[in-house]
């Protein structure tokens, strides 16, 4: 899923194409894309783009009239800035938005339509899109730990809650928790004040360094190769490869359709943490910490 960084660098990129441009029209290839009615997609028509800006993990354009469209790109969801009136691929191509000044298609890969669009008419409306995350790169210290403390949950789940932290998804929570060597099982309410301090400090280092990272690779052009996989991350991803810290390989914890990398010497204090699925088929035979883990390497 495109996270804070990716947001960011998509919403850089459009501001100058497409801010003061009209947005001609609207082309929809799946009719699941739009999630509202009232107001309908015909009244963005023909109406000029006062502003493009992030709520959340989502991109909203400001147009004439009040009116808004809001987007989110979901898991797959990818944007890709195209000549004025390219067609919309074949498969994958959910929406075309036509300015005067280019075409910006949608895109989103695989059989299930997660992407949405929704138009909404004043800033009332608008903010019931926002979850209510706090600014991670905005905020005090101070503000960070009242968010994390609000409810107990384990770290991973904390800082992926789009209602506690702003933009933060299942890559860049592995990096944060990596750098700030955290375990991504600890519970919030057990937290000492120089855990919570490594943490604000690690959230805001990682999401500053990828984000700048992402304007350099895109250059001046549109970014195309947003993924969450990057060459350059430290644990995400990167299952049984080396740490770049220590050089334990580094672990995984699978669920539903996620995975969360980290590395047991620097996180867990050599631990490694049961992976729901195999831990239960593997039992006994379940290695519990990083000598077992090699021993069993050593072993195959």
């Amino acid at each position: 899923m495109p996270e804070l960084p990716d947001i960011v660098v998509y919403i850089e990129r459009l501001r100058p194409r497409v801010r003061g441009q009209v947005l001609r029209r609207v082309r929809l290839a799946s009719p699941f894309l739009l999630r509202t009615f009232d107001p309908p997609l015909e009244t963005a028509h023909s109406k000029r783009v006062l502003d493009v800006r992030r709520l959340g993990k989502r991109i909203v354009f400001g147009l004439e009239a009040d009116l808004f469209l809001v987007l989110h790109l979901m898991i797959a969801g990818r944007l890709h800035w195209k000549e004025a009136g390219a067609k919309l691929p074949a498969k994958v191509g959910l929406a075309a938005f036509d300015f005067s000044s280019g075409t910006l298609i949608l895109t989103e890969a695989g059989s299930k339509r997660r992407a949405s669009l929704h138009v909404v008419r004043g800033e009332v409306a608008l903010a019931q899109h926002n979850p209510g995350g706090l600014e991670v790169v905005e905020a005090t210290e101070a503000q960070f730990g009242e968010s994390l403390l609000r409810e107990n949950h384990t770290l991973k789940r904390a800082l992926t809650d789009p209602r506690l932290f702003s933009g933060i998804g299942n890559a860049y929570s592995d990096e944060i928790l990596h750098r700030a060597a955290l375990s991504p099982l600890a519970w919030t309410q057990r937290l000492v004040d120089m855990d919570i301090k490594k943490l604000f400090e690690a959230t805001r280092q990682i999401l500053i360094d990828w984000t700048q990272r992402l304007r350099e690779e895109a250059g001046e052009g549109f970014p195309e190769k947003v993924t969450a996989f990057r060459k350059g991350m430290a644990v995400h991803g990167r299952f049984g490869k080396p740490c770049p810290v220590c050089g334990t390989a580094v672990q995984r914890i699978r669920y539903a359709d996620n995975e969360t990398n980290y590395c047991p010497r620097c996180q867990t204090q050599g631990k490694v943490l049961a992976d729901r699925s195999l831990s239960r088929l593997l039992k006994d035979d379940w290695p519990r910490s990083i000598e077992e883990l090699e021993e069993r390497g050593r072993e195959v």
